[in-house]
């Protein structure tokens, strides 16, 4: 894939009979949504869809929030603004849009957001993907979204992870936050969690055009209570077989405990479709840092 090509993309409901096979149905209809974009728009901008939807449900209320990417391109296509959206119901078939909880600031957008526990102050330092510009180099950063109240404004915190200064290869161009498993299937002490981190080689130059690299999925600690990583992963645990040179893209984003020790990990492969790998966490286990 090219820098520069624009995407356009809708949500769709998806009906399982199992865990692994599914049927795309009908678009997800979500009120309100046209006022919001129209407001987010005004003259300057094109709406491009939604996008990279994540679902939390607050067990408190039981209601149902859904976070996607808000991308907004300029008309003259030489700036874009990518903000995190945000809908409520009591299901999907009940969604009402809300003025988006993030949005993009003067260093980088936010998107593919990992949803994390509250840490002792009642805060949650969540995690999005970012960017950063070093030179003439964009990364794709992962940055804390300090968030009070997971239906209203968050804000910015800090850049917890910038590829360009690690030395790690499969993650060293654009780095994007994935779930975090719970601790019923990993536990690695109080505190903190274990993700998922998807990552991609650094930029190539071919001729005038930037070419992004192959896209893979490695493993991450993080420290909810202080919002630091504590660890990547120093190479991937995931890199799908078939993927062929075109565009070698394996890209996880969600997970579902299955029972104990065994789960389903998400990807999508070559952004055409998606497949379900099987974790065990014992397997996982073995690939953390030991101590």
């Amino acid at each position: 894939g090219f820098m520069g090509q624009i995407d356009r993309s809708v949500l769709h409901k998806v009906v399982g009979t199992s865990l692994t096979k599914f049927k795309i149905v009908e678009e997800l209809k979500i009120k309100n949504k046209e006022k919001i974009i129209k407001e987010l728009v005004g003259t300057e901008f094109d709406f491009l869809g939604l996008e990279d939807p994540d679902i939390w449900l607050d067990e408190k209320t039981n209601l149902l929030h859904l976070y996607f990417t808000l991308p907004l391109v300029d008309r003259n296509k030489k700036k874009t603004e990518i903000h995190i959206g945000h809908a409520v119901g009591k299901d999907l078939d009940n969604l009402v849009m809300t003025t988006p909880v993030l949005l993009a600031d003067k260093k980088g957008g936010a998107k593919e957001l990992s949803v994390v526990p509250v840490n002792k102050k009642g805060i949650r330092y969540n995690l999005v993907e970012s960017s950063e510009k070093i030179g003439d180099t964009y990364y794709s950063t992962v940055r804390v979204a300090i968030t009070e109240d997971m239906s209203k404004s968050w804000k910015f915190g800090k850049t917890v992870f910038n590829p360009a200064n690690h030395s790690l290869r499969w993650i060293a161009g654009h780095a994007s936050p994935g779930p975090l498993f719970p601790t019923s299937f990993i536990d690695v002490g109080d505190g903190k969690r274990v993700g998922i981190i998807n990552g991609c080689v650094a930029n190539k130059k071919v001729g005038k055009n930037i070419k992004y690299g192959t896209f893979s999925v490695g493993l991450f600690i993080y420290d909810y209570e202080k919002g630091v990583i504590d660890w990547v992963s120093p190479k991937p645990f995931i890199q799908d077989s078939e993927v062929g040179n075109i565009r070698a893209i394996t890209f996880a984003s969600q997970f579902v405990e299955t029972k104990k020790g065994k789960g389903i990990l998400y990807a999508h492969v070559d952004d055409s479709f998606v497949r379900a790998y099987e974790l065990d966490a014992n397997l996982v286990l073995e690939l953390l840092p030991k101590k």
